[in-house]
């Protein structure tokens, strides 16, 4: 950018730029072919306006994560939902241990990492039914 007459930032055209500018420039062209490589059409409309591969992310970041409180308020809900995880009635052990990783990887993804020691003991000793208890003895 660089500043006009009246003083407003405008952008610098090809003939205004050093070295270093054309390297920032060029890294930023790299940048925005790598994010737009990777969306649908869907996510392409978001960002097509964007000028700099910052605003994309960005843009991309909010619509994805949404804004730090939204990020903890879900983080919240996902944590009451791991708090309260049971095996369903006629779910097998694999659906119960799918759905329990997805949960354990979404929090994970929101910063709330759980140790491995705990999901097993979490699934050991409170998830998993009471006709599993020679089984889980067995583990032991």
């Amino acid at each position: 950018m660089k500043k006009n007459v009246e003083g407003v930032d405008v952008p610098k055209t090809r003939a205004d730029c050093n070295a270093e500018d054309l390297k920032k420039w060029e890294k930023n062209a790299n940048a925005k072919k790598w994010l737009v490589c990777g969306l649908g059409l869907d996510e392409y409309s978001k960002i097509q306006s964007c000028i700099t591969a910052k605003e994309i992310w960005d843009t991309l970041q909010m619509a994805h994560e949404g804004t730090p409180q939204v990020k903890r308020s879900r983080g919240t809900l996902l944590y009451s939902q791991y708090e309260n995880f049971i095996m369903k009635e006629g779910e097998t052990i694999q659906e119960m241990y799918i759905r329990f990783i997805i949960l354990t990887n979404e929090l994970k993804s929101l910063g709330r990492i759980i140790l491995e020691e705990d999901k097993i003991e979490k699934i050991l000793t409170r998830v998993l039914p009471v006709t599993w208890k020679s089984k889980i003895t067995a583990i032991y």
